[in-house]
């Protein structure tokens, strides 16, 4: 058992390995309905990430993960492990203001009830985990294995987890409904300058059912409201929706064609982010679909143009 107190997950890096033809190696959580296991073949599993000294298992969600092998004669070594951060840690991380204001965002199904349409548009966005070790938001785009985050979180997709279904299924529970976890396969394209990474999954077909965005590819107008889902810092996954700046009212788009890692690349809003948001998809009240990619904090935080993101990719969806 490897444990670290109030950590959001467990990740394990094993050297040294030896597994015998027929025996099996398990990476759990306590009860066992997170399960990964690891066999002679370890490609096999599509869910290792090997490197010259052995390979990293994939995370545990939670603060304690089961480690097994089947046969005493096998052997494998546990020489690093990665974790989240407990709250407190968060907490006290330094970050570019992105919380513009009072914090309005919420957990995503504490909108269920209110808000079913933008609620329903949820399912299909994603915590990165980034080799273990930080942070991004990624979502499905159309029908078919492709995913955007932004170029900042990865332009390699060597050891980046996907996790689908982090959130609490009550409003304001502290955790998760069932998680689906993938391994991102390859980078489809990317680019710094309109700072997106477009990219495939392993094991697609284990997420179809979290659906999909579709995107709105035009300059919205100032004024239209607007949404953000993600995972700021981390966190079970929220949906920024409301913004205390407009008297408490929905987030709206504060001005277009701002300067960006391009210029005039970017949308900008008031909606409240965080460290970890980057990559989530901005998506229009009035269409529902996306409309914009966050990537800056700074009250204003900025997002970029859909429509410029989707000239270039368009051709691959």
């Amino acid at each position: 058992m490897i444990e670290r107190p109030g950590s959001g997950y467990v990740k394990i890096h094993f050297t040294d390995v030896r597994i015998l033809p027929g025996d099996v190696l398990t990476v759990s959580n306590p009860d066992g309905t997170e399960k990964y296991t690891y066999t002679r073949d370890l490609k096999a599993s599509l869910t290792a990430t090997i490197d010259r000294s052995g390979f990293w298992a994939m995370s545990i969600t939670g603060d304690k993960a089961v480690v097994s092998v089947n046969n005493p004669l096998s052997r494998v070594r546990i020489d690093k492990i990665t974790r989240g951060y407990t709250e407190a840690e968060m907490s006290s991380q330094p970050s570019v203001q992105s919380i513009c204001g009072t914090n309005d965002y919420k957990d995503a199904v504490c909108y269920q009830s209110s808000n079913p349409t933008e609620f329903g548009k949820t399912a299909s966005v994603a915590k990165l985990l980034r080799n273990g070790s930080s942070l991004c938001t990624g979502w499905r785009v159309g029908p078919k294995n492709h995913m955007l985050t932004n170029n900042h979180c990865f332009t390699s997709t060597n050891g980046i987890e996907v996790w689908f279904n982090y959130q609490c299924p009550t409003c304001g529970g502290t955790t998760s409904a069932t998680v689906t976890k993938v391994m991102a396969d390859r980078v489809l394209k990317t680019n710094a300058g309109l700072d997106y990474t477009l990219f495939s999954v392993r094991n697609f077909e284990t997420i179809t059912s979290f659906g999909y965005l579709e995107l709105d590819a035009r300059v919205p107008a100032v004024g239209e409201e607007m949404y953000i889902i993600g995972h700021p810092a981390g966190k079970l996954k929220k949906l920024s929706l409301r913004d205390n700046n407009n008297g408490g009212g929905y987030c709206v788009v504060r001005a277009v064609r701002v300067n960006g890692s391009s210029s005039q690349s970017d949308i900008s809003y008031m909606c409240d982010t965080e460290g970890g948001s980057s990559g989530s998809p901005v998506l229009s009240r009035r269409t529902h679909k996306v409309i914009g990619l966050h990537h800056f904090g700074g009250c204003p935080n900025q997002g970029v143009r859909i429509d410029l993101v989707a000239a270039q990719i368009n051709p691959l969806l």
